[in-house]
């Protein structure tokens, strides 16, 4: 029961503790102390090094570890043409320390596209592995969620209608200038859906104007814009979760207000679904995942170095293939170990003992 495509029995979501040597030039770099060059020279081989620490550990969907970001977002949308980043302060907030205030909005006009410095990134990372290279990027409604109708001037895009169909033809450029340079794995993180599973977090959408019950159809089509010219050989995959800067969260809730929606409306191959804590919920929607589709499972958390018990996830995972066929689902941690540079609250080693024990989970599990 193993799997010659992705996503893998034994997956990852995307970001990884960054390297001491990498957090050191970053603040070299941010002191002026070198420049863009030297920086790109250490982050270039601190990759290769982490690429190989993959490998080894016996993953087959390799990142780089998003070490180029400063956060998973941030620096993917704000190089999209038409949009800025700003400092401000943030409607939504996670439990406690809050990251830093950079803000998005829409500039100008949407639409355009002619390369994105990702697809270079990406470029490194498929020239460096012998496995299966995997990109993230966030889902298209990181622009617009967190601050709603601010992100999104009146003046600029005075129908929201208009705005929608725009980003989601920006998207669909961008994937394609991905697939073309040779992406067939792509995960978009979508973490605002998940966030309409709260009720508090629904409050505050509702109390600036908009409307939780309309924003997922809204999001859904973007979605489905964004991966509508890919090659029939490309996978992508879609990240759920509900916050993870330094090992914090911002939602709690289950899948069930989202679930008919997510599995049956929007054209993504699998989803990564956090499953590591009671604030998800039960297995219970994945009864709507069709044939077809696959679910990885994230079990193991990425927000402590406590290493689980291999017996409690198999139990899990039994408990999930009550609503759903164990051949259709994998497992990984329930979000990344780095959203920000800031990375979560555990050592590197930690974090790769539970990368490791995923694989052998799997193996036990599904076989190699």
């Amino acid at each position: 029961m193993t799997r010659a495509t992705p996503p893998f029995r034994a997956d990852q979501v995307g970001s990884l503790l960054r390297s001491a040597a990498l957090k050191a030039a970053r603040g070299r770099r941010e002191r002026g102390e070198i420049s863009i060059e030297q920086l790109q020279a250490v982050e270039d081989r601190e990759i290769e090094q982490l690429v190989r620490k993959q490998e080894a550990v016996g993953l087959q969907s390799i990142t780089d570890g998003e070490y180029r970001r400063a956060s998973w977002q941030t620096d993917f949308v704000q190089a999209l043409p038409g949009i800025e980043s700003y400092a401000g302060e943030r409607k939504v907030k996670f439990q406690g320390v809050q990251p830093r205030q950079i803000l998005l909005r829409v500039a100008r006009k949407l639409g355009d596209f002619d390369s994105h410095p990702m697809i270079e990134h990406f470029k490194f990372l498929k020239a460096h592995t012998r496995q299966t290279p995997k990109m993230t990027i966030p889902s298209p409604s990181a622009v617009h969620f967190r601050q709603g109708r601010e992100a999104v001037p009146a003046e600029v895009y005075p129908d929201m209608a208009d705005f929608y169909r725009d980003l989601g033809e920006t998207y669909r450029k961008v994937v394609r200038g991905f697939a073309d340079a040779g992406c067939r794995y792509l995960q978009l993180d979508e973490v605002n859906l998940t966030y309409l599973c709260d009720p508090v977090q629904r409050e505050g959408v509702r109390a600036r104007g908009d409307d939780p019950d309309a924003l997922p159809a809204a999001y859904a089509s973007m979605i489905n814009a964004a991966v509508s010219d890919i090659p029939r050989d490309m996978t992508i995959t879609m990240h759920l979760c509900r916050g993870n800067f330094r090992s914090t969260f911002i939602a709690s809730g289950g899948y069930e207000p989202v679930a008919e929606l997510l599995f049956n409306s929007i054209n993504v191959h699998g989803y990564f679904m956090e499953y590591d804590s009671e604030r998800a919920g039960g297995f219970e929607p994945l009864r709507f995942v069709p044939k077809g589709k696959t679910v990885v499972l994230g079990l193991v958390t990425s927000k402590t170095g406590t290493l689980e018990s291999k017996d409690d996830i198999k139990r899990r995972i039994d408990q999930a293939a009550k609503f759903i066929d164990l051949g259709q689902l994998c497992l990984s941690p329930q979000c990344g170990f780095a959203s920000s540079e800031d990375g979560n609250v555990l050592a590197e080693e930690e974090q790769w003992a539970k990368l490791r024990m995923i694989v052998e989970i799997a193996e036990e599990v599904w076989g190699r």
